[in-house]
This record gives C-alpha cells, sequence and structure tokens, in this order.
C-alpha cells in the first residue's frame, strides 16, 4: 500500500480508531467475535446469493477497480460481485482467505457512470486500506452487552470519520469532484439525473440549513440519521470539498492541519452536544436525561449498576444517588419534556432520546416496558416515536 494513500486518512478517524482498539473490553469482545466467526461464511453466502463479476462479464467495471487498485497501492486479490436490488449501494466486506471482496447492487451499476463508480469503488477500498473491518461495528452493536453505553457513542462518532477517509480515497480514485456530487446525489435522492454543479451547489446548500437547524426552533422530522454510522451527504460533500481543496489534492491547497479543524467542525452538526453546556436549554435537557434515565431503569423492577453507571457516564459521578426517588421524577417527568419542547428544536430533543435509548441498553437489552416509556417521551418531545425502535434495534455496518 502507498504512502501517499495511507496519508488521506482522516486523523479523527485514526485517533478514535486507536483509542478505540486499546480498549481491553473492547478488544475482548472483538476477538470473541472472531473466535466465533465461521472463516468462509461471506464467500459462502456470495456465491449462492450473488453473481461473481469476472473480467469477461463485466470488463469496464474491473476496469475501474484495477486503476483504483494501483492509485491507492492495494495488492490484495479482489473478487467483484452484484447481487439483485433496486437500491443503489455497494459493500466492501472483511477479508476471507486473502480474498476482499466488493459487492454492488444491480441499481448502482446501471446508474453510475465511470467516474461515480470509481468514486465508490475507491470508497469501499479505502475501507479495507484503512483496515476499518477491524472494529466490527454491527457485530458489536448486535451484542448484548458487548459494548457500555460511552463506547457505543464513540463507535457512532469513529464510523462517521471513517467514512470521511473512505469518501477521500473515493476522491484520490476519480480524481473528479463534480462525479463525487452526482454520486452522492444520486444515492442521497435515488435520481439518476442531474448536471453536476447544479446537485452540488443544492447539496451543499443543505449543509448551512443543517447548522440552522441546530439552533432554530423549526418542526422538522427526525428519524434515524441521528443514529447513524455514516454522516449525511451534504456533509460527506462539504468534507469531501475540503479534501479536494487540500495539499493532499491540489498543490498550493490548504494545509493538512486547517483540513482537519475544518472538517472536525463540520461533523460535529452530527453530534448537538448539551452535557456540558452552560445554557438553560441544555440545563432542561440534562434534567430530562436524568429523570428519564431513572424512570426508564427503573421500569423493570429495580436499577441494575450498570445502568447506573451509564448514567454518572453522562451526567459525571454522584449524579445518581439512591436519595433520587424514580416515582417522584416519574411524575415531574411532564414538566420536564415540556420545558425541552419549549428550549430546543427538534434536532437538540433527538440527541436526549438518543442518549436515554443508549442507557436503556446499558445491561445488554431493553425490555418492552422500557420500550413503552421510552416512547412516551418520544411522543412528548413530539419526536417520531419509530427513532426508539431505530435506536434499540438498528444493525449498524460499514458498508
Amino acid at each position: 500500500m502507498s504512502n501517499k494513500a495511507m496519508e488521506l486518512r482522516a486523523e479523527v478517524d485514526r485517533t478514535l480508531s486507536g483509542r478505540i482498539l486499546a480498549d481491553h473490553d473492547i478488544r475482548r469482545a472483538i476477538e470473541r467475535f472472531d473466535e466465533s466467526a465461521n472463516k468462509s461464511e461471506t464467500r459462502r453466502h456470495l456465491l449462492s446469493t450473488s453473481v461473481r463479476l469476472s473480467e469477461a462479464l463485466a470488463p469496464d467495471v474491473h476496469g475501474v477497480l484495477r486503476g483504483c487498485q494501483e492509485k491507492l497501492g492495494v495488492e490484495t486479490e479482489l473478487e467483484l460481485f452484484v447481487y439483485p436490488s433496486s437500491d443503489l449501494n455497494a459493500a466492501c466486506v472483511r477479508p476471507e482467505d486473502g480474498r476482499v471482496f466488493v459487492m454492488f447492487s444491480s441499481e448502482l451499476l446501471e446508474a453510475f457512470d465511470g467516474a461515480e463508480l470509481a468514486f465508490v469503488a475507491g470508497h469501499e477500498l479505502g475501507h479495507h486500506l484503512f483496515d476499518h473491518h477491524a472494529i466490527p461495528v454491527g457485530a458489536l452493536m448486535r451484542t448484548p452487552g458487548a459494548v457500555s453505553p460511552q463506547q457505543a457513542l464513540q463507535l457512532f462518532a469513529w464510523s462517521r470519520f471513517a467514512e470521511v477517509s473512505a469518501d477521500r480515497a473515493g476522491l484520490y480514485c476519480c480524481g473528479d469532484l463534480d462525479a463525487v456530487a452526482r454520486g452522492l446525489f444520486k444515492l442521497a435522492s435515488g435520481l439518476r439525473k442531474g448536471a453536476a454543479h447544479i446537485v452540488m451547489e443544492a447539496l451543499l446548500a443543505q449543509v448551512d440549513d443543517l447548522r440552522a437547524i441546530g439552533d432554530a426552533d423549526a418542526d422538522v422530522a427526525v428519524r434515524s440519521d441521528w443514529f447513524s454510522t455514516h454522516p449525511f451527504s451534504p456533509l460527506r460533500l462539504q468534507a469531501a470539498r475540503l479534501f479536494h481543496a487540500s495539499e493532499l489534492m491540489t498543490d498550493g491547497g490548504a494545509p493538512r492541519e486547517a483540513l482537519e479543524r475544518d472538517v472536525s467542525k463540520l461533523m460535529s452538526i452530527m453530534e448537538p452536544g448539551y452535557l456540558k453546556d452552560p445554557s438553560d436549554a441544555a440545563k432542561y435537557m440534562r434534567r430530562l436525561l436524568l429523570a428519564g434515565s431513572m424512570v426508564v431503569a427503573a421500569s423493570t423492577g429495580g436499577i441494575s449498576d450498570q445502568e447506573v453507571e451509564a448514567m454518572e457516564g453522562f451526567l459525571g459521578d454522584h449524579k445518581v444517588t439512591s436519595r433520587l426517588d424514580p416515582e417522584a421524577l416519574r411524575d415531574d417527568l411532564p414538566r420536564r419534556i415540556d420545558a425541552v419542547v419549549e428550549s430546543s428544536p427538534p434536532s437538540r430533543r433527538a440527541q436526549v432520546l438518543r442518549d436515554l435509548c443508549v442507557i436503556a441498553l446499558a445491561d445488554g437489552h431493553a425490555d418492552e416496558a422500557e420500550r413503552a416509556i421510552l416512547v412516551d417521551i418520544a411522543k412528548g418531545l413530539q419526536l417520531d416515536p419509530d427513532i426508539v425502535d431505530v435506536a434499540l434495534h438498528a444493525s449498524f455496518d460499514l458498508d
């Protein structure tokens, strides 16, 4: 692998990855997953459900992949597969027996031109290049008790920066920011056509709107995006544009330090903070988090040590004590919910709801009584109750 290609990796991706893999509990959970995994399961599944794309079947696709391999210095053998789907999707999974499997949906191969496909292929090979599969986010999140709430949030943050790194690899391969804009527009909209400069302007305009939503008291729909391991498409395009204008892609471009600083600031849109914010609105959010987590935890007959640890991880040591009365907090919950609704936009309300869901999973599961309370809180916050199931049951996979 080329030194130049390794330099493309986002600094926060590199830092968080090292921190996660240095965590003894996470490392042990990954080892247990590796020990139980069937080493030939992926290839067997692909051969039985998809079509392997030989060079004779798809010479153009192979040509694009070879170009990406050469630019990134990836020497590992590739096997390409296509599977029938109306979704625009691609994936690269953890290597098996010295092979890397790259999968494309049939719709994506039909809809993407050569430069757009090079961006997608480079993105997927970027995951391999930067060894993102060493942290199996999906397996960790689906295994009860494998990670703590704080570790889960760290995994969410890392995986979004992993996508930024992979996008850089994709742009480095295709060398065409317009193609990246077209590709992200197609992925985000499902539409096949749109002039590059128009779709780029449209997506980048949404970045400003996303920033505004974080501060404005607007009634917008908040869905599973707030729990996503992937950045919003407009943020991905803006991060790609910053990378394209940096010294990593353009002679005389912005210094690496400025690129990483600007990307980190951009990505903070997906983490509307409130735990240390001194404002009244943030105080109301913390009060709701404390009351809501106590009520949820007590709904099953008692508050476990894991749940206390999770709550104190968010709110600080000694914030959760035996002196707090869950019944009194339950009675006060509507007032605390109303205070958050009156002072915070939907995006920030969704952050509290997400954190409540993460705390509910601290002991490895959330039962129906806990879910019912979370749904009631979601309704009180004027959010889509489906967010609760997304947070509690969604699979989190890198692709």
